[in-house]
């Protein structure tokens, strides 16, 4: 017996290849969502419908670091009191390593400190584990199972490193990673959209590129900006974690975007908390997100309000997809039929 396992962000990538595995009629289909819990509200609303227009179910699965943030309190208890850590940073430690059960925010407690460039753990934790330990291993330990596809999402086009993958490698005895759209375009993707009446990610037609974290590390200055002029409400969410986390963080100073954001190479080691905390926040990301080319000149159009239509890196706006969830639910293509 083999599984086809779809990985589904709700962004545009996975969700045709969603589509192209319901067209290929892929045996024991399963669409599995990794729940970060740092995603967009409109996310869950597209999974939603998603399930509705397909007529399947996306199963949620998310990591748990209950059990981790628990256990740095130990080590705040005992390995920082024997490094001769301050009682203040001990007891604000303390008093913020309590679970949230938002996968996101307990992992970076624990971490104390957040994701970045040169450290990207949030795929690791948030990503691949959960799908390996909680749908692809389980299979593979059923004596019935042959192979599990791990169908990805992925395209050439996106990055070097991604240019370099093969369209399918068996990275362990019965489990195959399928890249089926690698050498697909942006458009060709949106074209796959079309070609089923399914509608994207409402997301794209609201100024953002991609569908992930809400704001993503590796986020533009100017889907940034869009961010923050279009949902306030999530950098403000992001600012109070980055409060919970700088209490759970011997420095005292974890930011969202990183250290980089300080001016005239200041050091952390130097700072109060409450200093660190005015200098390094996501807030001034924000403010320089409103600049101009540069970082230095304001740009006085920047923090105007949002235009509530339609906004489009990929040109969305001028040709939207007709919407057939009204008419049928898409059929699978039978064994033998052209794709």
């Amino acid at each position: 017996m083999n599984h086809n396992i779809v990985s589904v962000s709700g962004g545009k990538d996975s969700t045709a290849t969603l589509l192209l595995a319901i067209e290929r009629n892929a045996e024991n289909l399963q669409a599995v969502f990794c729940d970060t819990g740092h995603e967009h509200p409109e996310v869950y609303g597209y999974l939603d419908y998603l399930e509705v227009r397909l007529g399947l179910v996306i199963r949620r699965v998310k990591p748990d670091f209950s059990e981790q943030v628990i256990r740095k309190r130990d080590v705040v208890l005992t390995k920082w009191r024997a490094e001769g850590v301050s009682e203040q940073i001990i007891e604000r430690a303390i008093v913020a390593l309590q679970p949230t059960g938002n996968p996101f925010l307990d992992l970076c407690l624990w971490k104390g400190r957040f994701p970045s460039t040169m450290a990207r753990f949030c795929t690791e934790e948030l990503k691949r584990n959960p799908m390996q330990q909680q749908v692809l291993f389980p299979l593979l330990e059923d004596h019935k199972t042959e192979e599990v596809w791990s169908w990805q999402g992925v395209r050439a086009d996106e990055s070097t490193s991604r240019s370099k993958l093969p369209e399918k490698d068996e990275v362990r005895d019965g489990l195959i990673n399928y890249r089926p759209i690698l050498t697909w375009t942006a458009q060709d993707v949106f074209e796959f959209h079309r070609k089923h009446g399914v509608k994207w990610n409402p997301l794209y037609e609201q100024g953002l590129s991609r569908v992930g974290c809400m704001p993503c590390i590796m986020c533009r200055k100017d889907e940034l900006r869009e961010i923050a002029n279009r949902w306030p409400e999530e950098i403000e969410r992001v600012a109070e974690w980055e409060r919970l986390v700088s209490m759970a963080s011997k420095q005292g100073a974890p930011s969202f975007y990183g250290p980089r954001v300080a001016g005239g190479g200041q050091s952390v080691e130097m700072m109060t908390h409450e200093e660190a905390q005015e200098l390094l926040n996501i807030n001034r990301v924000v403010d320089w997100s409103m600049t101009g080319r540069g970082g230095k000149t304001f740009d006085m159009f920047a923090r105007l309000a949002p235009d509530v239509g339609c906004s489009s890196a990929y040109g969305l706006c001028d040709n939207p997809v007709f919407d057939q969830s009204s008419i049928t639910a898409i059929q699978p293509q039978k064994a033998g039929e052209a794709a």
